[in-house]
């Protein structure tokens, strides 16, 4: 019988990356998800394959030095009873010359890029044919794979949906930014395996890295590492915050991770200027993501950057409320992370779920800048022992703030005041522009038995206390209208929750801050001023924080810190008192015109309102967002804007894919920078 001859196969990357939900990755390349089937066609030359005659085998391999004892070669002949447990192919169908194929992975494959060979062989004579390449994704719908999640629209949000919302701002004031995740975008699946294949633990031992790519805990400590480039790994962002961003983007310019993971690839990999946590945050998530793995971009508010472990941020100041010296352990106004979701077999079972890493350059774990994946719910439980990092995310979450004022005569006085560490801990919802509060995942009610038991556990005795209902009670409240370009009033409230009067000495201080707890420059202090309260009554003193005394200390951050102090002079307790204040930007306004339909022209209006009494200059809207733009739209206007006036544009979109897109827009000038805004757009899907 003459040999049988391949002439030529045929992939299917449209039809297998629509069963996979690989689809929007583009059908240059063949992306499926490991333990689901796909199907290729081979096409042989002179005759058909006859059961029992000819054997067809194949091989698969990844990495740059595959082999089988480290499962990354496999070879494996055509059978017709397939085995869940390795590789297997299975004749479908099949015509005069053509033979349908059904491929399957293992549930617990590695992941990456592969290579693929037919073996047909007919009595002892065989040819061996080159039949393309694949990747290979983690799969979040198999039931069998470590990142298996059940619900179909969670599925959708932390894996599919490429775009999203991260939460900033203040505890007192939380507000999201739109973000372009764009995992599906063009090079991007490319751009993240490469991410893998330059790590330094890939240089190494190549084998040995490759060989673990089977394991999301393992790839989330790569990716963790890789997007900063603390460790001059070439990894993909350069940390910085001191408002110094003039030789790159600010941080806060940003909005979305494809331009910077493109950016980072097309100059060979150098890190790109600049990132901050939520930038760290969104390209891990992004990875993430890409790979298969389901991710989330979340907020913790007054987090605590906890640098001696001892779980408690010490903060001097003096009787004027300003900073006497600094703190290496600082509490950042808000501070961003990502959860993934896997299954920890490396640990005792309960702690499968969702994991924290956090990719911004903090602490070194294992000798390398990188954190996690922790679980969740070990942070719940304080069990401090367990991999990986949960000491140092515990205390972000759970750390005491004590204030010592510094007197006159160098006397410290210990202030009281209640817990404000790991607040209203934020992602977005699944499926709604909404913000999920997640702080119970994290940790038990304050006060409860639950949290005393965790804190014995962790060996922290909580010093801070809750709400007081006797004595004085001090907070800071901000009157409406906190806008970029006015001024606005604080007032420090003064409650005697006591039966009798009481005389106390009230100051308050404020100074520009940065998001990471830096201080800058003073930018409204009161004189200390003496007030009377009778018993059950409240008083406010005010302060007036001026637009010209702000408008050239504030950071990028757009915050001030606010502190008030008081002495109580019946009892000689000083109490403090701590807000940060987020001044608003102008809203950015976005008008679509047209009916929203796929591969249909589509124009949006955008514009913004000059709030400050000085002409902007250098103004610049970028415009992207996945489906709708192709790649990013930059537009730069010639003439100054005036105060008070509009600066306004339209621009064409073709939307490509269909559904619910997100328009994200970022306004930059010499005097407002990082302003954000975002349109829903609900795309109808091309008439057939």
């Amino acid at each position: 019988l003459a040999e049988l001859v391949l002439e030529s196969w045929e992939l299917h990357c449209e039809r297998n990356g629509r069963e996979h939900r690989t689809a929007d990755m583009g059908c240059q390349q063949l992306v499926v998800r490991r333990g689901q089937p796909f199907s290729i066609t081979l096409r042989f030359s002179g005759r058909g394959y006859q059961e029992g005659v000819d054997k067809l085998a194949f091989n698969v391999e990844t990495g740059p030095c595959p082999s089988e004892t480290s499962g990354t070669s496999f070879h494996f002949a055509m059978t017709d009873c397939p085995e869940e447990s390795c590789w297997s192919a299975v004749s479908q169908q099949q015509d005069a010359e053509s033979l349908s194929v059904s491929l399957c992975s293992p549930p617990d494959a590695r992941i990456g890029r592969y290579r693929m060979t037919l073996e047909a062989s007919t009595d002892y004579q065989g040819s061996s044919y080159q039949i393309g390449d694949f990747v290979l994704l983690f799969n979040p719908w198999h039931p069998e794979d470590t990142v298996f999640l059940r619900d179909e629209n969670e599925r959708r949000e932390y894996v599919l949906s490429q775009h999203g919302l991260i939460y900033q701002g203040t505890c007192d004031y939380i507000f999201s930014i739109p973000w372009n995740f764009g995992q599906f975008e063009d090079d991007i699946l490319a751009i993240c395996l490469n991410m893998l294949d330059i790590n330094p633990k890939h240089l190494r031992d190549q084998s040995r890295d490759c060989s673990r790519r089977n394991d999301p805990v393992y790839i989330g400590r790569v990716v963790s590492a890789m997007v900063n480039c603390n460790d001059e790994d070439r990894g993909v962002l350069f940390g910085r915050w001191d408002n110094r961003y003039d030789d790159g983007m600010s941080p806060m310019a940003w909005i979305g991770s494809v331009d910077i993971l493109r950016r980072w690839k097309k100059f060979g990999c150098q890190p790109v200027k600049y990132g901050q946590c939520w930038v760290f945050a969104a390209v891990a998530c992004t990875v993430m993501r890409c790979l298969g793995i389901p991710s989330r971009v979340v907020t913790n508010y007054n987090s605590a950057h906890d640098t001696n472990a001892n779980l408690t941020i010490d903060r001097y100041i003096n009787e004027k409320g300003e900073q006497e010296r600094q703190s290496w352990d600082k509490i950042w106004n808000f501070h961003c992370w990502v959860e993934s979701w896997m299954a920890r077999p490396d640990l005792a079972a309960g702690y499968d779920g969702w994991q924290v890493l956090d990719p911004t350059p903090q602490e070194k774990s294992e000798g390398v800048y990188c954190c996690g994946p922790a679980p969740v719910k070990a942070i719940k439980e304080g069990d401090m022992l367990l991999k990986y990092d949960i000491p140092f995310i515990f205390a972000e979450v759970n750390a005491d703030v004590v204030y010592w004022v510094v007197q006159g005569d160098g006397m410290q006085k210990q202030s009281i005041r209640s817990s404000d560490v790991g607040k209203y801990i934020s992602t977005k919802s699944v499926g709604r522009d909404s913000r999920e509060d997640i702080t119970h995942n994290y940790k038990y009610p304050e006060g409860s038995e639950e949290e005393r038991a965790v804190f014995e556990k962790a060996e922290h005795q909580k010093k801070s206390i809750g709400e007081e209902d006797e004595g004085l009670h001090l907070r800071i409240k901000v009157s409406e209208g906190a806008n970029k370009g006015s001024d606005f009033d604080v007032f420090a409230v003064v409650n005697n929750n006591t039966d009798e009067e009481r005389v106390c000495r009230v100051t308050l201080c404020a100074r520009a801050a940065s998001h990471n707890g830096t201080l800058g420059p003073q930018c409204g202090l009161t004189d200390p001023i003496d007030i009377d309260i009778e018993p059950r009554a409240e008083k406010r003193v005010p302060m007036r924080i001026l637009y010209e005394e702000y408008r050239d200390k504030l950071t990028q951050d757009n915050l001030i810190k606010v502190v008030a102090l008081l002495n109580d002079h019946q009892t000689g307790d000083i109490i403090v008192s701590v807000r940060d204040i987020y001044v608003e930007n102008p809203p950015i306004k976005i008008r679509i015109l047209g009916e929203p339909m796929q591969n249909r022209k589509l124009v949006a209006e955008i514009s913004l309102v000059n709030p400050l009494a000085v002409p902007l200059n250098g103004c610049m809207f970028v415009v992207e967002g996945t489906g709708l733009t192709d790649g990013q739209f930059v537009k730069e206007l010639e003439e100054p804007v005036e105060p008070q006036a509009e600066a306004k544009f339209r621009m064409d979109l073709m939307p490509r894919l269909s559904g619910l897109q997100k328009l994200m827009v970022d306004f930059e000038s010499d005097q407002l920078t990082g302003v954000k805004g975002y349109r829903n757009v609900i795309i109808a899907p091309q008439p057939v």
